[in-house]
């Protein structure tokens, strides 16, 4: 697995990424977003990179990025309008570079709202939407398709678990919970990579 690190148009000026590499050619291609951004949240963020290079084992290119306003990204915070067109340029990027491959959008926190709303602008639609810890009860998040792998903390002290099932339960979503695991899943990023292994092993794209 290699890394690349590039610069990319995005609605707000140039965008920051890192784009993770398998070995082989890439089976589908994944993008990840991060937590929020007035909090300290950037791409280097250990569950974002947990998930781009967990992708990249399963064989897939997995783009993360930074959103405006962070590292070398232009632009100013938008409160997850702007954000969400970031994401959006994001996925033309490695549409762009690596034609329709399955698509898979990823996000944590405030990451997972803003990709909960992209995939409902993408055309085509994205094949799977992966939701760490998002951020329900603080962001209105839209609904997702009733495949959506949905995982939280028990414990988590930033997006309450109540929270995320207020919100999954009138779409009958499952979630899988990890048992006194936190927001930032410490000491359980392991198993959160387990999870989204199981999840994508053997799946046909």
């Amino acid at each position: 697995m290699t890394q690349r690190k590039l610069l990319f148009a995005g609605p707000a000026g140039q965008l920051e990424g890192v784009l993770h590499l398998p070995q082989g050619a890439p089976q589908a291609v994944a993008v990840i977003a991060h937590p929020l951004p007035t909090l300290g949240g950037t791409m280097d963020n250990k569950v974002v990179t947990t998930l781009a290079k967990t992708f990249a084992e399963l064989g897939f290119a997995a783009l993360r990025f930074n959103f405006r306003s962070v590292g070398a990204s232009a632009g100013e915070f938008d409160d997850g309008d702007g954000e969400t067109q970031d994401a959006l340029a994001a996925a033309r990027q490695v549409r762009d570079e690596f034609g329709h491959l399955p698509l898979i959008l990823a996000g944590f926190s405030f990451g997972g709202y803003v990709q909960a709303r992209a995939a409902q602008q993408l055309h085509p639609q994205p094949h799977k939407l992966v939701l760490v810890a998002p951020a329900t009860g603080r962001y209105p998040m839209p609904h997702v398709a009733h495949d959506t792998l949905l995982l939280h903390g028990e414990l988590d002290e930033v997006i309450p678990l109540a929270d995320v099932l207020d919100w999954a339960r009138p779409q009958h979503l499952p979630v899988v919970v990890l048992p006194e695991a936190g927001h930032f899943f410490h000491g359980r990023l392991n198993q959160l990579k387990q999870l989204v292994l199981h999840e994508f092993h053997g799946c046909r794209l």
